[in-house]
């Protein structure tokens, strides 16, 4: 049967891999058993995708990323260089806890930057930007716009990427999209025409 997906010759792909069409692994990265990767999706070099994990459509994973058990990115989603998914609150060495994986959610489009931090067990709302270094600790709105460490909110950003400026009547229009957006009880929606 032929191969739908490019994988590089120094990749290690388990077996029971669902790999969709038009996927791309890189050097020297590993698919481990019973992962699920959505078509167009883009794998760096030197990138772990441990069992279990759930990739969406289009989700790009830059080089040295490791997306433990427990993850789910949704479509679209960015994983910067060298950012960080946990999936143990309390790990130990000597103290198996594979039991106790926590679960993370990555909701479509979103953005985490290279070198950030997620803590398992908190969610990434739709199309929200974590800056790169952050450190998250909670769970992240949508279209929220978090840096720091801890992480912390600084405002609101649109599906293009670009930080929202709100008017007096909580309207805010992306500059490069055109598309339009309502803040209302500290929650941002797109207006669809």
């Amino acid at each position: 049967m032929e191969q739908l997906f490019f994988a590089h010759p120094t990749a290690i792909i388990d077996n029971d891999c669902n790999i969709a069409t038009g996927v791309k692994i890189w050097h020297f990265s590993h698919i481990m058993s019973n992962c699920i990767l959505g078509e167009n999706c883009n794998i760096g070099q030197n990138v772990v995708i441990s069992p279990g994990v759930v990739l969406g459509k289009n989700v790009k994973v830059q080089n040295n990323v490791s997306v433990y058990t427990g993850v789910i990115c949704s479509d679209d989603v960015f994983l910067g260089p060298s950012m960080v998914f946990t999936n143990v609150i309390n790990p130990r060495s000597a103290v198996n806890r594979k039991n106790e994986y926590a679960k993370t959610h990555v909701g479509k489009g979103a953005t985490i930057g290279a070198n950030a931090t997620i803590v398992c067990g908190h969610d990434i709302g739709e199309y929200a930007f974590i800056g790169a270094g952050a450190v998250v600790t909670k769970n992240i709105p949508p279209y929220s716009l978090w840096v720091g460490n801890p992480a912390k909110q600084i405002g609101w950003i649109s599906e293009y990427g670009h930080q929202l400026k709100f008017d007096k009547e909580g309207y805010a229009v992306c500059f490069e999209s055109k598309e339009k957006y309502k803040l209302e009880n500290n929650k941002v929606n797109k207006i669809v025409q």
